[in-house]
Order: C-alpha cells, then structure tokens, then sequence
C-alpha cells in the first residue's frame, strides 16, 4: 500500500512538471510574439476588435502584458517562484477570457485550456497560497529601539501601539 501512494504522488508531480513546463511554453511564445511578431495576425478578424487591438497596442498595454508573459514563463520554465508566477498569470488569464466572452466567443477554447492548467496549478502549489486567502492575520509583535511594542503587519509596514 505504501508504493502505491508514493506511485500517486510520483505521478501527480509529474503530471504538475508537465502542466507547468507547457504553460511556461505557451507564454513564452505568445509573449515573445508581442515583441518580435512571428506569429502572423488572422487576416478575418472584425473591425471592433482591431480598433480595441490597435488601441491597447498604441497605449502600451500589450507591451506590459507581453513583458510579464516573457517573465512569468520564464519563471515557469526554471521551476523558480512558481507561486508568484502563477499570481502574476491570474490576471492575464482573466483577460484573455474575458476578451473571448465579449469579443470572440468562437474562438475560446485555447483561453479555455490556458485557465484550467492555471487552476490545476494553482491547486498544486495551494499550500503557498494560504496566507492570501485568511480572512484574518495577525501581525508580528516586536520591540523597537526604544523598548516600545510595535506590530508588523504581513507586509511588514510597523505602526506603533499605543499602550504596551
């Protein structure tokens, strides 16, 4: 019975190496798009959504999109601050389905496939997403130079207490 557990368990990493090392190159192709443009546009595309296109492009937007993507799949691929990277994908995510939902509604299905290995992911690494989602912390207690109690918040900022 013990093999078979850690057979489980070999697996599921396996299976979470696998998801992330796919993610890492999705985005790091998409992203690097954004740069360098070796993936041709689709000639077919609709008048609204190239005014939106053409507008997020010329604000800048894309190139900050496109610049987190390089990142976060760069993170990925090296299996290093996978949390952060996933955290830093979120948003993106959300984006790109909400993009097909409004826009292009035939064509989610690779935004589809992107938000479920994010999840699945996500629910790997949940365990380093704990102290995000407490409803309630508590902050670290410490004396500062003048034997005064201060508390440190989770993100570390002190304030003072009034009363010892």
């Amino acid at each position: 019975m013990e093999t078979q557990g850690r057979e489980g368990k070999s697996a599921g990493r396996i299976v979470t190496a696998i998801v992330r090392i796919l993610l890492g190159l999705m985005f790091l192709v998409f992203g690097l798009n954004g740069f360098l443009n070796f993936i041709p546009a689709p000639k077919d595309m609709p008048p609204e959504i190239l005014n939106v296109i053409g507008a997020l492009m010329k604000a800048g937007y894309m190139t900050v999109v496109s610049g987190a993507e390089v990142l976060v799949a760069v993170l990925l691929l090296t299996n290093r601050f996978v949390p952060l990277a996933l955290a830093l994908l979120a948003p993106i995510v959300v984006g790109i389905i909400t993009y097909h939902v409004a826009m292009q509604t035939a064509t989610i299905g690779p935004g589809i496939v992107v938000l479920l290995m994010e999840l699945y992911l996500a629910w790997a690494y949940r365990g380093a997403f704990r102290s995000m989602v407490r409803m309630r912390t508590k902050a670290r207690r410490e004396l500062n130079q003048a034997g005064k109690f201060v508390e440190r918040t989770p993100c570390n900022i002190p304030f003072e207490e009034k009363s010892p």
